[in-house]
């Protein structure tokens, strides 16, 4: 019983996560323009939202959030190293206003999307 517990936690993050690098390239293709809230994922996934945040955190020791904003900073450190767009292009497509998207990339990162895309650059 706890083994079919354990594996249904790892399908349902594991969905969980796929969910979010699908809305993700969908922000990023101009197919969505809003983030999509843990809910929001929970109703595609046909789980409760409370049931989908419990059973990532028992799966992973992390929360649902957590995922999600670690891979919203991954995806804003690839289009700052990949692509000419400028902080206010980047910020806007990860529909952030440009002060929040620099605030949000600092506290995760300790650098400023320009001080990251410099020193990656300087590096590189």
């Amino acid at each position: 019983m706890a083994k079919q517990l354990n594996t249904q936690r790892e399908e349902i993050t594991a969905a969980y996560l796929n969910a979010l690098d699908s809305h993700l390239a969908d922000i990023v293709e101009g197919r969505a323009n809003d983030m999509k809230e843990i809910n929001e994922i929970a109703e595609v996934l046909n789980i409760h939202p409370t049931h989908l945040s419990n059973t990532i955190k028992l799966a992973t020791g992390k929360s649902a959030c957590c995922f999600y904003e670690h891979k919203i900073i991954d995806l804003a450190k690839s289009l700052l190293q990949e692509t000419t767009k400028n902080i206010t292009e980047i910020a806007r497509l990860l529909t952030y206003e440009p002060s929040n998207f620099t605030k949000f990339f600092n506290a995760y990162v300790n650098k400023t999307p320009g001080q990251y895309r410099k020193d990656y650059f300087k590096i590189s």
